[in-house]
């Protein structure tokens, strides 16, 4: 009998373990509509990937949401933000389904939340039923979809993730029917020089490349002349069949000469790491264009579980008088797929153009904590708060600060502490600091005041100022009058806002009642069902109050008739 190597044991196990198999029928669609997709799993998004599937739902609210399968619901929440309204079910075979953005739940759910509601006197609330508590079967109804939370647009954030470790897997892994026979899309291609001695086709820095296609459907790249360490990076999308989003890609492989540098896939990765995406696109590229170059090469700092293959993390060493051709091969879950080819030429650039590289008067040492005096300000950035060291621009001033910009990622959050004993305790409770936008606008950071010191924590780099909040929020009634009959009325509603630092908090009463009024901040309104019942008078006295971030208060009090 032939011996077995220990090695070739050992890459067997890795090999058996690693490939999951997924059910492929154990469970139904979540609604009853054609699966048209307008977000796909591991699609790119400001500072995390996707973590799920985004489900259109024919442009409207309201559309049924089942269950996949057998299971019992472990968690519930209603936020303002995030998922919105969102449900959580455990399956006995060892996943999870999740169910975002949701207009309401069926019935029997939301009477439960409800009640929770109603208990703690709060509309935000997060509950975790005993397990087998709120039981429901394949293809029950549990909720009807909606655009709640952080949806830019009425559709069902779903997801499937492992029960035990949390990792949300892509959806598609389990026989979900999506229609896609359309390749993916490949717009930009770039390459790096990724050292001081490399260069790209005379230049120091990177540069894009232009590609046409060929007549077998591939396409090829201008040749490139290049020397030193380089790497490859790409804009692209894919788009699905009876859809005009852009949606990301499911896999990218980088191949040199026949030989495979780096592949990755979006088949599940950890919300611990998903950050990281920040490593994974050119998020200087991004902060100046608004467009994300995806690399296939690995940077600094970058610990991506993603990838299945990689060999001198991605990376191509170009060799005087050698030729080499890259192959940059993307695809879709469907396996529809786009290739290119680079050809690249090991040629030293005799011009000597380089170009120098900027510094300030001020380093940051990415593995070290780091602090800064800014005059009327501080700021301290703890250890790893950043992918790797570099120069950083620093303003100073008195009470506006500048801390770089929006090209450089942070991993953690760093904090910003304002002196402001310079002004009296009336005006301190009105001040907050403010992160500036482009347009100079302050939008509010959470400000933690301890006597003469206001901080903040952060992840983003820009200026912030403090700025003085003296005006109370704004309340008026919506959808009817003062003393008007509603007898056929649903619902009520009332619109809030505030022009500076935001709305705080907010509270409702209904002849002295508390009552459930739901916020959608994206509306700026607050919606009282009829259906809670507590309109019980004819004459019905309607109070609300609204609590901005600085502590400025206004209250509405209105009445009206209802039989």
């Amino acid at each position: 009998m032939r011996k077995i190597s220990l090695s070739l044991l050992l890459l067997f196990c890795f090999t058996l373990f690693a490939q999951e198999d997924y059910p492929k029928d154990a469970f139904a669609p979540p609604m009853d509509i054609p699966i048209i997709l307008a977000g796909t799993f591991g699609e790119l998004r400001s500072n995390h990937f996707h973590s799920g599937v985004d489900i259109k739902t024919q442009q409207r609210e309201g559309v049924p949401v089942n269950s996949i399968g057998d299971g019992t619901i472990t968690r519930i929440k209603v936020s303002l933000w995030g998922y919105g309204k969102v449900l959580y079910i455990a399956h006995p075979n060892g996943y999870t389904s999740v169910y975002g953005h949701l207009q309401k739940f069926s019935p029997s759910i939301e009477a439960y939340i409800k009640k929770l509601q109603y208990n703690k006197k709060s509309f935000e609330v997060e509950v975790f039923p005993d397990y087998g508590e709120l039981k429901v079967s394949k293809g029950e109804l549990i909720a009807y979809s909606g655009n709640t939370g952080g949806s830019a647009g009425p559709h069902l954030h779903f997801e499937i993730r492992s029960s035990i470790s949390e990792k949300p897997t892509n959806p598609l892994l389990y026989g979900m029917d999506v229609a896609d026979a359309t390749n993916p899309i490949l717009e930009k291609l770039f390459v790096y020089p990724l050292t001081d001695k490399s260069h790209v086709n005379n230049n120091y820095e990177r540069t894009q490349v232009n590609f046409s296609k060929q007549n077998d459907g591939t396409y090829l790249a201008d040749k490139v002349t290049a020397l030193g360490e380089i790497g490859i990076g790409f804009i692209g999308f894919d788009r699905l069949d009876m859809a005009a989003n852009k949606n990301g890609v499911y896999s990218v492989e980088l191949s040199v000469n026949g030989k495979t540098y780096s592949l990755y896939d979006f088949e599940s990765f950890s919300f611990g790491e998903t950050r990281y995406i920040n490593t994974l696109v050119d998020y200087e590229y991004y902060g100046r264009n608004r467009q994300r170059i995806q690399k296939s090469f690995k940077s600094a700092g970058n610990n991506l579980s993603i990838y299945k293959e990689l060999y001198n993390n991605g990376k191509i060493d170009i060799n005087e008088g050698l030729s080499y051709t890259a192959k940059l091969l993307i695809k879709d879950y469907a396996g529809n797929k786009v290739e290119l080819n680079i050809p690249v030429d090991g040629v030293k650039n005799l011009l000597g153009n380089k170009k120098e590289k900027k510094t300030t008067d001020n380093y940051v040492i990415a593995k070290k904590p780091n602090n800064f005096d800014l005059g009327g300000a501080k700021v301290y950035f703890p250890t790893n708060t950043f992918y790797e060291d570099f120069y950083i621009e620093l303003k100073k001033g008195k009470d506006t600060v500048t801390i770089h910009n929006n090209t450089v990622p942070a991993h953690r959050n760093f904090t910003i502490t304002f002196d402001v004993s310079k002004y009296s305790k009336e005006v301190q409770k009105q001040l907050f600091i403010a992160r500036l936008d482009s347009k100079l606008r302050p939008n509010h950071a959470n400000t933690y005041k301890r006597g003469n010191e206001f901080t903040t924590r952060t992840r983003n780099l820009g200026t912030y100022t403090l700025a003085r909040d003296t005006v109370a929020p704004t309340i008026r009634t919506k959808n009817f009058k003062e003393k008007q009959w509603l007898n056929n009325y649903k619902y009520l509603s009332v619109q809030i806002a505030d022009d500076l630092s935001g709305v705080d908090t907010y509270s409702a009463t209904l002849n002295g009642e508390w009552i459930l009024m739901e916020y959608e901040p994206k509306r700026n309104t607050l919606t009282y069902n009829f259906d809670d019942k507590i309109a019980d008078q004819t004459q019905c006295v309607l109070k609300v109050t609204v609590t901005d971030n600085v502590g400025n208060t206004n209250t509405l009090t209105t009445s009206f008739y209802r039989k």
